[in-house]
């Protein structure tokens, strides 16, 4: 993937009026999930449409590191040679960058196959729990270091000595807790079973069954109780499925979506419908409920509106990526919007509770933040405003979408500064948000 070069700073014009279609880069989610799964499994795989991203790069080259081949062809298709649950290399140093989808899953893989690893990231990676996953690891005789400030990255992975049937995991931090060890589980289940019980609520459920819908498509079923316990029974490997496609990203449609809903649109994204595994498609409730018609297909969904949106008040635990974007669509709607059950945005690439407060206050709205929850009340003109992003790919998109005039007020010039950061996940962000503006300064 060859590197893109942004602005210090993107000054974006105000919209009248957004239309088009725009096809989705691949989702990140599945992207990385798929990568791991077919390098752990038996055969070779072709994945078609794999994001390219930072993030999805993380991976690629961890996965060369360890040993793992692959090689890409024309476009975004890859392939990957599965090392069958064994990999080349014994020893490796992995920089992880700020790859939460690619540091979770490692580690537990890591730890299960046994080895000399280290794992460290850029300082906020530094700063992201972990602790959780290392703890349920290290309980059933995975043996794992902190390099740093315990419960976080750096790690150092040692070969272990598993022996069990039954682990815990916490389920109220990160979902990728779970999906980690749940990708890990076949690793341990050679001679028994392995049982996974979840202490508490679990977050993020969406993202759960995208885990378990993949390690279907690799060969390995999972058993459910509920969200509280998942077994993975003996003997179960994973196989290469030949060919995979990515769908498009989930999160990403959101700002599309949300602009269509906005400024009148239609708008219409590719690469995701109906049919999805990806939970984020529920984002398109929250706009219905807000005021929007949507429209969906079996691969794509359109954004409409010709009235001022409504406020909702309403619990996102199930969709906290997408939903960071409905706290600057609130800017467009009468009424003060609650967004609730947000606690694992403290903990994201950053404390987005906090900096999506900061932000909204500086083109003029009242904010009220709480430990899991945030309410918007919009101003009455949204206002100018030099956007920072704290190295965080989803604050730069979200916060495109105030240059846009509504129904009930009218969008700003606004400066989104280290563009750079859309690179994690959409590196032609910018690009597809101008395909759809109309009647504007651009």
């Amino acid at each position: 993937m060859q590197h893109k070069h942004y602005p210090s700073h993107i000054d974006l014009k105000p919209v009248m009026h957004v239309q088009g279609t725009v096809k989705l880069p691949g989702s990140k989610s599945i992207s990385n999930r798929t990568l791991l799964l077919a390098a752990l499994a038996k055969g070779s795989t072709r994945i078609v449409d794999l994001l390219a991203s930072d993030d999805t790069l993380v991976m690629l080259q961890a996965l060369h590191a360890l040993g793992v081949k692959w090689h890409q062809e024309d476009g975004q298709h890859h392939t990957v040679h599965g090392v069958n649950g064994v990999l080349p290399n014994p020893k490796a140093d992995l920089f992880m960058g700020n790859a939460g989808t690619a540091i979770r899953p490692l580690t537990a893989a890591l730890a299960v196959i046994g080895g000399d690893y280290t794992l460290h990231g850029v300082q906020r990676m530094h700063e992201r729990p972990i602790g959780d996953l290392v703890d349920a690891l290290n309980a059933v005789g995975a043996h794992i270091a902190y390099t740093g400030q315990p419960g976080y990255p750096p790690l150092h992975i040692h070969k272990g000595h598993f022996n069990t049937e039954r682990m815990s995991v916490r389920g109220n931090v990160s979902s990728q807790f779970l999906t980690a060890l749940l990708m890990a589980a076949p690793l341990m289940a050679k001679q028994h079973d392995v049982s996974i019980d979840v202490e508490g609520e679990l977050i993020s459920k969406p993202y759960i069954e995208i885990t378990l819908n993949l390690m279907r498509r690799f060969g390995v079923q999972v058993e459910q109780d509920g969200w509280q316990s998942f077994t993975v029974r003996a003997g179960q490997h994973y196989v290469s499925p030949g060919s995979i496609h990515v769908e498009g990203d989930a999160s990403s449609a959101s700002y599309f979506l949300a602009a269509g809903a906005i400024a009148g649109g239609p708008v219409r994204v590719e690469g995701v419908g109906r049919d999805s595994i990806q939970g984020d498609v529920r984002f398109a409730e929250a706009l219905e409920a807000m005021g929007a018609t949507i429209t969906r297909g079996d691969t794509w969904i359109e954004a409409r509106c010709d009235q001022p949106l409504k406020a909702i008040d309403m619990d996102f635990n199930h969709i906290p990526d997408a939903a960071m974007t409905i706290a600057v669509a609130a800017l467009y709607a009468e009424g003060t919007t609650t967004l609730r059950n947000i606690a694992s945005w403290r903990v994201k690439e950053t404390d987005r509770i906090a900096a999506m407060a900061t932000e909204l206050r500086k083109v003029g709205a009242k904010v009220e933040e709480g430990p899991d929850w945030l309410s918007v009340t919009p101003p009455e003109q949204i206002q100018f405003a030099q956007i920072d992003t704290y190295d965080d790919h989803r604050m730069a998109m979200c916060f495109s979408l105030v240059s846009l005039d509504g129904k009930a007020r009218r969008g700003a010039p606004v400066r989104i500064n280290d563009p750079k950061c859309v690179a994690k996940t959409f590196p032609e962000f910018f690009q597809a948000f101008h395909s759809i503006a109309h009647d504007s300064l651009f």
